[in-house]
């Protein structure tokens, strides 16, 4: 995501104050997802007439959380989430960085409350089938050896004068002190089994009491570290939005698109709304919708103005009146990146119980590539629901295609190679192929450099009486950008119209 300038720090600056009388102007907006509803919200406070338009039978669009009961239509094949009351799955977005204001003053307004979201556990895995025999490392392992190997090969340079054209005989001194510490390195600037070490990456026998020592543990050997490849995963919680504190709304992500709904109103937003073709002039637009699941004759909707969050991939098949320049700009984004998940409902929680694992998440180079842990709940007894798999990439296509059932098989299968418990606590699972959703087809915009650049101020534009809001129209991919897409849009029409 930093490679695609997706990291910064959100631009909100605080609540949306829109002056001047709109005159009861109507709009209508396309999709409830955060973008639509937050731009409901937002013109319906200011004064105007609001309709939304929604495909599905509930709002929040990938702001979701799959509950015990639900049914998921994936192009293809249906599913129905067996989860016990009380468990859910985000098949979305799942965190929120503490610099996401806009989505956090939301939750604070809404009174959706938040909890922390572990991005990182040093007691979790990092696991590589061709390393260490197959056999899962702790994360804290992992780092700590990494990072006291590297500083040893660094002292030892600096204490050869390897390194004194770049650094200065006085910062010399600072660097290897520095070194030491943050390598737990012995007096000889070595790294090696002691018990500053064993404080680092843990103990073979915990520091206890009675007649029982602790047991130093051995660190990994560099050659075998380098070659694991497991410091890739080293990396993930320096990305600045992985960095603490992350939150989640407590019992799911879907409480605050189920908050903006309610604050939103009753009788504002239409589910089981297809829309499948968009006419416009210069007076107004008329929208043209079916019901997604029961057909039926088609239904119209009128409006002086439009705000269209629909996602790129869908869009761009719909017959819609509007420029050469939105219609180019709309098919350049359109590829979206597609995600893949599953959860797990498990008989017991023995990540904590056996493991001591509390939230966070385990990678491994097998295909589900990701098990998260529930960040909630924690040293209860009783069931679990865990993330057993999280995809990005090609790896995605290649569970979308298999049937649903045999998507678990193959996930309980891996799983399996990390925490054996899965053989006896597995229950019942559901997945999602983000590819194969109707209602977005894939998870999030793919734009590239070159096609912003030529693309994106067409795709953000007013159009006539129409204009996009969403992620795909922002410089990220969050629920934060969704919002700002939004205010932004919200912002520019009301000036556009109480100027007019």
């Amino acid at each position: 995501m930093a490679a695609m300038g997706q990291t910064q720090e959100s631009h909100y600056t605080g609540p949306l104050k829109l002056d001047g009388d709109p005159k009861g102007a109507s709009v209508v907006i396309l999709g409830a997802g955060l973008a639509g509803m937050t731009s409901a919200y937002e013109l319906k406070k200011a004064g105007y007439k609001v309709t939304v338009l929604e495909y599905q039978d509930r709002t929040g669009g990938r702001n979701w959380s799959i509950r015990g009961g639900d049914t998921i239509r994936e192009i293809g094949s249906t599913q129905r989430c067996e989860f016990d009351a009380g468990f859910y799955l985000n098949p979305g977005p799942w965190r929120i960085p503490y610099h996401h204001h806009a989505i956090i003053n939301y939750c604070r307004e809404f009174g959706v409350a938040l909890e922390p979201f572990h991005q990182i556990n040093n007691n979790a895995f990092v696991h590589n089938t061709a390393a260490f025999g197959g056999k899962p490392k702790r994360y804290r392992e992992v780092e700590n050896d990494f990072h006291g190997h590297v500083a040893e090969l660094l002292a030892r340079a600096t204490n050869q004068s390897a390194l004194d054209q770049s650094v200065s005989k006085e910062d010399r001194e600072i660097l290897l002190e520095a070194l030491k510490n943050w390598g737990a390195l012995d007096n000889q600037y070595r790294y090696a089994k002691s018990e500053l070490v064993s404080e680092r990456r843990g103990y073979d026998v915990l520091v206890g009491a009675g007649s029982i020592p602790p047991v130093y543990s051995q660190p990994l050997e560099l050659d075998e570290l380098l070659q694991s490849r497991l410091w890739r995963s080293l990396a993930g919680s320096h990305s600045f939005d992985m960095q603490p504190t992350i939150f989640q709304p407590v019992g799911g992500m879907g409480k605050i698109g189920d908050a903006f709904a309610r604050e939103i109103g009753p009788g504002v937003i239409k589910m089981n709304c297809r829309v499948v073709k968009i006419d416009q002039d210069d007076k107004g637009v008329t929208v043209s919708y079916v019901d997604p699941l029961k057909g039926g004759p088609t239904q119209t909707i009128a409006a002086q103005w439009c705000i269209n969050t629909i996602p790129a991939p869908v869009l761009s098949r719909l017959p819609m009146q509007i420029s050469s320049s939105l219609r180019a700009a709309i098919d350049a984004v359109a590829p979206y990146g597609t995600n893949f998940k599953a959860g797990l409902q498990m008989k017991r929680r023995f990540w904590e119980e056996d493991e001591l694992i509390f939230g966070g998440f385990s990678n491994t180079n097998l295909s589900i590539r990701q098990i998260g842990y529930p960040n909630s709940a924690y040293a209860t007894r009783g069931k679990g629901v865990l993330l057993g798999a999280y995809i990005g990439g090609p790896g995605c296509y290649e569970y979308a295609v298999m049937d649903p059932k045999d998507r678990l098989k193959r996930i309980v299968a891996e799983g399996t190679q990390i925490h054996p418990q899965y053989r006896e606590e597995y229950e019942n699972g559901i997945t999602v192929a983000w590819s194969r959703i109707p209602w977005t087809m894939g998870c999030l915009s793919n734009w590239t450099e070159e096609r912003r650049k030529e693309h994106y101020e067409a795709l953000i534009a007013i159009d006539g009486r129409m204009m996009l809001a969403g992620e795909h129209a922002s410089y990220g991919i969050w629920q934060e950008h969704a919002i700002l897409s939004a205010l932004d849009a919200v912002k520019r029409l009301h000036a556009r119209i109480t100027a007019a």
